[in-house]
Parts: structure tokens; sequence; C-alpha cells
């Protein structure tokens, strides 16, 4: 009877590996190596919102005008969350409430145009707390 303990081997004398026993996790395998770099894929062309495949210069100007009233409507809702951050953050009632001029040093602002958005955001929660929206 052959003893259980050797392991057997395939005609060159290497032994072959084991086979993965009851609760073994098995051999693992490792990934190949790669001996060459894959092609980096082209670029795609620069688009703008589809704007520069539209070839009906009425569709284009249509197209074009809804984009600029949708930027600049989400640029006015920005600058107000703006003005409600700089209100927040002068705050005198925090313990770290900041100057108009540390504001405006933080959002890239001259400390006058700091000054007039927290004014600005001051009113805006005014208007929040009236109408019950804090």
């Amino acid at each position: 009877m052959p003893d259980p303990h050797t392991q057997a081997s395939d005609q060159s004398g290497t032994p072959a590996p084991a086979a993965p026993g009851p609760g073994s996790q098995g051999r693992r395998l490792r990934p190949a190596q790669l001996i060459f770099e894959p092609p980096a894929g082209e670029p795609e062309p620069e688009r703008f919102f589809d704007l520069d495949t539209i070839t009906d210069p009425g569709e284009l100007l249509r197209r074009a005008t809804e984009l600029t009233l949708a930027f600049r409507a989400a640029a006015e809702r920005a600058t107000d969350f703006q003005a409600l951050a700089a209100a927040q953050l002068a705050d005198p009632k925090r313990f770290d409430s900041l100057t108009p001029a540390e504001i405006g040093a933080r959002a890239d602002w001259t400390p006058d145009y700091a000054a007039r958005m927290v004014e600005y955001g001051r009113g805006l929660q005014k208007q929040r707390h009236a109408e019950g929206l804090h």
C-alpha cells in the first residue's frame, strides 16, 4: 500500500501539485505578469453639451439659449448659498466667527465684497425664517 504522505510526481520527477483537501483553500493562482503596456484609449473629442453636433442654426440657438438660462439660474442659486454660508460664518454668536476679510480670503473675494455678501446672506436668512424654512 502506498504511503499517503508521499507526493505523487509526474514522469519528470517534479512533484505534482497536491489536490486541495476538504477545508483547504487550494492553491491560489497569481495573475499573469504584463510584458507590455496596453494601448491607451483614444481621447474622446471634447463636446459641450453636444452643441457642436447641431447643424440647424435655429435648433442651435434654441438649445444654447436653454443652456445659458439654466447656467444663469444655477449661478444665481450658488451665489445665494455662498451668501448664506458667509452670513453663517460671520455670525457673532459663533465662537469661531470670521471677519469679512477672513471670509473674503477663503472665497477669493475682497473684504468689501465679503461684507456685502454677509449682509445679503443675513437678508436671505431673515427671509427664510419668515417663510418658515429654517
